[in-house]
C-alpha cells in the first residue's frame, strides 16, 4: 500500500532536542530496564498504574514509560538512529504500517496471544502494513471510535432527538443555533481535531477502499472528496466565534463547563471532559453523514497496538510485560478507565455513555479511519486546517493529491 518505510523515514530531520535516546538494559542491581514508548497523553496515568502492578509482580524488571510530545516524529527519528524502544504502545495508523514494513517489529503470527484478538482488527492492522508485508507485527489492544458527543442536559432541555440523516443533523444544528446555544464546540487550533469529522465524512462518502484505489490510479481527492470538503465547510458554520483559536485541551474544559451542545471527538475525549466536570451527563451517536441511515457507519480503528522491537536484548522480559497487558483483567481496566473499546475477545465496554453506538459494535456497522491509510508524511491535518481557513476547495483537493503522489513516487 505504501512505499517501503525506510524511504519515508529518510526525510525526518535528526534533532537532539527531540529525544535523549532509549535507555534499556541491565542495571547495576541486576534488574532489567525496558523502555515502553507510547504515543498518547490521555492514558499515561493508566499505564503508570499497570507498570506499578507489573513491577510488584516482577521485581527483576523495571518499565520506563516514555510518552513524548510529537511522539510519531520522535519514533521515526529513533528508527533512523537504529535506537528503537523495547516496547511500544502506538496507534494503528500509517506510522505503524511503515514500522512493520521496515522490518523492525516482532512478528506475532505464531503467538497464542494473537488468538485472543478479534479477527477484524487483526485484518485492519495487517492492511496497514501493505500487501507485500507478510506477518502480524503488533497486537491490537484498544480500539476507538469517532462520534458526535452531546451534552444530555442541553439536548433534553431543547427537546432534541438523535438525528439519523445528514439533513436531520443540519436541521438539529439550526435548531440549537436558533435557541442561542453553540451547536458544535470546535477546537481547530489543533489541526488534528479537524480530522475527526473529516474521517467520519470520508469513510462514509469516499469509501474504505479509497487509498488502494488512489495508489492504483483509480481515484483522487479531486474526483472523490468534493462532497466531503463541502460538508466540512458546512460543519464549521455551526461552531463558535473562534473556531481556529481553541485547542483540544481547552475545548474539553469548555464543553465540560456547558459551552456547546455537540462536540465532534473520539471516545478518548470523554474521560477528559468528565475529569473537568464529573457530574456532566454525556451521550454519543455516529455522525449521520448521508441521507441513507443504512449507509452511515461508525468510524472505528485500532487506537493502541502493543508491539516490541524484534532486536530487543530482553525479549523474554518484554514478552512478560505484553502478556501482562493482554490479560483480560488488565484489558478490562484499560477500557474502563480510558472509555475505550476492546480489541480482545470477550472484553466489553459497558459504560452507559456509549449506548448510542453499542449497536454498531454488536452488528459490525463499522468502517475504519481513512487517514490511517494515507501515506505518512502527507500532512492531511495541516492541509485541512488551511482549507478551513481559506475555503479554496479546488486548490485544497489538488494539493492533497499532489502531496500523496510526491510520497508515492519517492
Amino acid at each position: 500500500m505504501f512505499k517501503k518505510a525506510t524511504l519515508g523515514f529518510m526525510g525526518i530531520a535528526l534533532g537532539a532536542s527531540l529525544l535523549a535516546g532509549c535507555s534499556s538494559g541491565e542495571n547495576e542491581d541486576g534488574k532489567v530496564t525496558l523502555q515502553l514508548f507510547s504515543n498518547k497523553s490521555e492514558n499515561i496515568n493508566t499505564y503508570k498504574g499497570f507498570i506499578e502492578e507489573f513491577e510488584k509482580e516482577n521485581p527483576e524488571i523495571n518499565i520506563k514509560l516514555d510518552a513524548p510530545p510529537e511522539a510519531e516524529t520522535v519514533l521515526k527519528t529513533l528508527l533512523t538512529k537504529n535506537d528503537m524502544p523495547d516496547l511500544m504502545a502506538i496507534g494503528g495508523n500509517s506510522t505503524y504500517g511503515e514500522l512493520a514494513e521496515a522490518g523492525v517489529l516482532n512478528d506475532f503470527s505464531d503467538s497464542e496471544l494473537l488468538k485472543t484478538v478479534q479477527p477484524s482488527y487483526i485484518d485492519m492492522v495487517n492492511r496497514l502494513a501493505g500487501p507485500d508485508t507478510k506477518g502480524t507485527f503488533g497486537l491490537p489492544y484498544a480500539t476507538n471510535a469517532n462520534a458526535v458527543i452531546y451534552n444530555k442536559a442541553k439536548f433534553e432541555e431543547l427537546g432534541l432527538e438523535v438525528p439519523t440523516t445528514w439533513d436531520e443533523f443540519i436541521a438539529t444544528l439550526e435548531e440549537v443555533k436558533s435557541a442561542g446555544e453553540i451547536p458544535i464546540y470546535l477546537t481547530l487550533k489543533d489541526a488534528w481535531t479537524g480530522m475527526i469529522s473529516w474521517n467520519s465524512l470520508a469513510a462514509n462518502i469516499a469509501g474504505e477502499d479509497f487509498a488502494e484505489n488512489k495508489n492504483n490510479g483509480d481515484a483522487s481527492f479531486v474526483q472523490n472528496y468534493s462532497e466531503v470538503a463541502d460538508k466540512m465547510l458546512t460543519l464549521t458554520k455551526y461552531g463558535h466565534k473562534d473556531n481556529m483559536g481553541v485547542a483540544y485541551g481547552d475545548g474539553n474544559n469548555a464543553f465540560a463547563s456547558g459551552k456547546g451542545v455537540f462536540y465532534l471527538q473520539g471516545n478518548w475525549a470523554i474521560p477528559e471532559i468528565q475529569k473537568a466536570e464529573p457530574s456532566i451527563e454525556l451521550g454519543v451517536f455516529p455522525m449521520p453523514v448521508t441521507n441513507d441511515p443504512a449507509k452511515n457507519k461508525l468510524v472505528s480503528g485500532v487506537d493502541v497496538i502493543l508491539t516490541m522491537n524484534k532486536d530487543t536484548e530482553h525479549k523474554e522480559e518484554a514478552m512478560k510485560f505484553i502478556e501482562f497487558m493482554m490479560n483480560k483483567e488488565t484489558v478490562q481496566k484499560y477500557i474502563d478507565e480510558q472509555k475505550a473499546f476492546s480489541a480482545i475477545q470477550d472484553v466489553y465496554q459497558e459504560d452507559v455513555v456509549f449506548e448510542g453506538i453499542k449497536e454498531n459494535f454488536e452488528t459490525g456497522e463499522l468502517t475504519s479511519f481513512p487517514d490511517h491509510y494515507y501515506p505518512a508524511g502527507i500532512g492531511a491535518e495541516n492541509l485541512l486546517q488551511e482549507f478551513l481557513i481559506k475555503k479554496d476547495k479546488e486548490k485544497f483537493l489538488k494539493k492533497m493529491d499532489s502531496e500523496w503522489e510526491k510520497i508515492q513516487n519517492r
